[in-house]
């Protein structure tokens, strides 16, 4: 099984911060597309910290759940 997790995020270069986030620094996600592993998330306000790597099925999935509303609180 492959991990599911990165230590030490810093240490992979592309990440991208979400379109939604501001300079005020409120509460932001940075994705890193082309993993061979999945997609690794990060918070951005801890650059050197953990990542959580999701498939990438189950990642579309939720990005996808998000941006019709289908998801509820």
């Amino acid at each position: 099984m492959a991990d599911r997790a990165i230590a030490n995020a810093g240490v992979l270069r592309g990440w991208r911060k979400s379109s939604y986030s501001n300079d005020q620094g409120g509460s932001c996600l940075e994705v890193l597309d082309d993993h061979p592993t999945g997609i690794p998330v990060r918070d951005s306000k801890a650059p050197q910290g953990p990542a959580l790597i999701f498939p990438s099925v189950g990642w579309t999935s939720f990005v996808t759940a998000v941006k019709d509303g289908s998801l509820s609180a």
